[in-house]
């Protein structure tokens, strides 16, 4: 702390300068200060002018907060009757779609409400608005041209739940990948194909886009049958193996159909199968119903087999069974056995001889 005596010989050392003040100038710059200060400590304007402005900022927030509880309830109803009309549509939208856009407009208005309140804020407390918002508006435009891709993929990310065009878990092809999503961001999307391998889409890339979970899907199988196979036969055969398709199946929708012959060659002739099935599960569906008719296939070849052999082993048994009936062969005069031959015939002829034989 400075002496004030010290104070005074400097400033007496320098006296003519005029450039210091003297001690009682000080004092009275100091007194004055504190009697303002006091002043309007001790104002009532003041001090109504701050309890009106703590009130308007106290009745700012409260219209802020009823507003934004009103908004939910306004989001939340909309998303309910949404929810209620997609249960009449063909397409089958997921619950978890709804929740997800409910958050995010929910998200929005609060961001929205929460800035003008911080701006009516600010306004209420006396400072100018307007140097605020041309810097931000300058931030934003500076923004808006360095990252006009970033910018441009999170549109289009917002754009993509909020249009519903898919959801995490649905299988879609984008361009050329194709593969079950895994996560929807802000800026991009990621995809897993079937092998395992992961694609990183950004959102500002997406342009046409092909969703296989939303609605059910169509399974159609090709049987070939050989042309030995009359077409009744084959279309018995194949009927039967699909009787408990549909129970066995929980993704089978409805009984699979048989649309007939699709295409035939002198060697074989091919029958075509529809079935109705669970989005996504055409593949398990046509590998499940190849089976069926293979086994149902395998069992008539067998079953083929077996009474071919039965039948040929009854033919061999029936020609077993057949008694032996042994003929001996008749003949007559010198063919005669000896035991069978008359006197006459045993002695010999010699009329008919010529006379030199005799």
């Amino acid at each position: 702390m400075l002496n004030p005596f010290w104070m005074l010989s400097a400033t007496t050392g320098t006296e003519g300068t005029g450039n210091e003040s003297e001690p009682g100038d000080t004092v009275k710059e100091a007194l004055s200060f504190t009697s303002s200060l006091w002043e309007k400590v001790t104002d009532p304007a003041m001090w109504w002018g701050l309890a009106d402005t703590a009130l308007r900022i106290v009745l700012i927030v409260l219209l802020v907060q009823i507003a934004i509880r009103v908004f939910y309830k306004v989001i939340d109803r909309a998303l309910l009757k949404q929810k209620q009309h997609s249960g009449e549509n063909k397409f089958r939208v997921k619950p978890r779609r709804f929740v997800t856009i409910g958050k995010l407009l929910k998200n929005m208005v609060v961001i929205v409400l929460n800035f003008m309140m911080l701006m009516l804020i600010i306004s209420e407390l006396g400072y100018d608005l307007a140097p605020l918002i041309a810097g931000a508006g300058v931030i934003g435009l500076a923004i808006g041209f360095g990252a006009q891709s970033l910018v441009k993929d999170v549109i289009t990310g917002f754009f993509i739940v909020f249009e519903d065009q898919f959801a995490v878990g649905d299988v879609v092809q984008i361009a050329t990948f194709k593969g079950t999503v895994e996560v929807i961001g802000l800026r991009t999307t990621r995809l897993r194909n079937w092998n395992g391998e992961v694609y990183a889409i950004p959102n500002g890339t997406i342009t046409n886009v092909t969703n296989f979970s939303l609605a059910d899907a169509k399974a159609v199988i090709d049987i070939p049958m050989s042309a030995d196979r009359s077409l009744d036969e084959a279309n018995h055969l194949v009927a039967r193996s699909l009787e408990k398709v549909r129970s066995e199946n929980q993704k089978v929708l409805a009984d699979p159909k048989i649309l007939g012959i699709q295409a035939m060659t002198t060697g074989e002739y091919t029958l075509r199968i529809a079935v109705s099935c669970s989005p996504n599960a055409q593949a398990e569906v046509e590998s499940m119903i190849r089976g069926e008719v293979k086994r149902a296939m395998e069992r008539s070849d067998a079953l083929k087999q077996a009474l071919a052999e039965e039948a040929e082993r009854n033919a061999q048994l029936e020609e077993e069974s057949k008694p032996l009936v042994l003929t001996e062969p008749k003949s007559e005069g010198p063919g005669k056995p000896e035991s069978e031959k008359t006197d006459a015939e045993k002695k010999p002829n010699t009329e008919d001889k010529p006379h030199s034989a005799q």
